[in-house]
């Protein structure tokens, strides 16, 4: 089969590789009908995470069952179904609240080397029953692939953040997951959304969410009046946003971060923090606990899901797709594979 691979920052590539083994009785492989490119991946095409031996990218996936085990009871061959980004053994006391990350075994992301990468035509994947999702009734393709990571990643930042009704809430960052976030925020009933990033394009799309563009952390303390925003979210999570997100949160407010940081210690304000009684959480989101809410949402018509892909390419032209993506300009937001 084809998928995506990367040994040195910069130079993606497309070569065929093994087709995939059914991981145990429990397994299943999953024909790949469209993969994206997330954020994440770009700490390997940046070089912010080092690649001792050739890497399988990508953790977002949505495709047609095409093999299960003989202990794979909720989907069977032919079923069109999303994957979670993150898989756990889905047998322990922590995946049975649905949080893989709280995996007793230890959680485990496709296309970070320890399993898989999506970016293929095929994808082994272990605890089918848990991983695997049937794409609900009427969604889309698009739809189906936010609910693998960026959308349910932005539903846990903004349930984290602690958003009470009419609540001012801070977004720095107006990627995919940042827009997420942003419109998880509005569903989570926030009164003000303002909406943070350097590309002037990323926020008139927010501002088409219902955000209020800011400009920096000092706009933010200026819209609130010197007190600060009640609640924070960083879609970031570099350095420079975990420290204006910690300054621009008022005293007893909450900053959520679910922007993946490198690899670099941040030097973090305790004393400041202390001070100032601010709650902090970082998160990777419980992807499986998220999709009840999800889908109930966006049957409901309460939560839009237009509007983050921005761009279709085929496998073949994956390094083309990254190069674009990590330009971070208005124009691409999101990048959508199609094997």
């Amino acid at each position: 089969m084809r998928a995506v691979v990367i040994d040195t920052p910069g130079a993606v590539r497309v070569e065929t590789v093994a087709d995939p083994v059914r991981p145990g009785d429990d397994g299943a492989v999953v024909a790949v009908r469209a993969a994206a490119i997330c954020g994440s991946d770009l700490h390997f095409y940046e070089g912010d995470y080092p690649l001792a031996a050739p890497v399988a990218l990508g953790h977002e996936v949505v495709g047609t069952v095409v093999e299960v085990g003989p202990q794979v009871h909720t989907v069977a061959v032919g079923d069109a179904v999303l994957v979670s980004s993150v898989a756990g053994c889905g047998r322990c006391r922590g995946c049975a609240t649905g949080d893989p990350v709280t995996c007793v075994s230890g959680p485990q992301v496709f296309g970070s080397g320890l399993l898989g990468g999506g970016q293929a035509e095929l994808l082994a994947v272990p605890a089918a029953d848990f991983q695997l999702l049937r794409i609900p009734d009427g969604f889309d393709t698009e739809q189906a692939l936010l609910l693998t990571d960026n959308l349910a990643t932005g539903w846990a930042a903004a349930r984290r953040a602690d958003i009470a009704p009419g609540a001012t809430v801070a977004v720095f960052g107006l990627g995919a997951v940042g827009l997420c976030a942003l419109r998880c925020a509005i569903a989570q009933s926030a009164g003000t959304v303002l909406a943070i990033d350097p590309v002037a394009g990323r926020r008139r799309r927010a501002a088409l969410s219902g955000a209020t563009v800011a400009a920096d952390a000092a706009a933010v303390l200026d819209a609130t009046h010197g007190r600060g925003a009640d609640a924070v979210i960083d879609a970031v999570g570099n350095d420079a946003t975990l420290t204006d997100a910690l300054h621009c949160v008022r005293a007893g407010g909450t900053v959520s971060v679910v922007g993946v940081h490198d690899l670099t210690p941040f030097a973090f304000p305790a004393l400041m923090a202390l001070v100032r009684s601010i709650t902090i959480r970082l998160t990777t989101a419980p992807i499986q606990q998220t999709w009840a809410p999800l889908v109930a949402l966006i049957r409901a018509g309460r939560l839009d899901t237009t509007g983050i892909f921005t761009d279709t390419l085929p496998l073949a032209d994956a390094p083309a797709g990254y190069a674009r993506f990590a330009a971070r300009s208005a124009d691409c937001l999101k990048v959508l594979l199609t094997p």
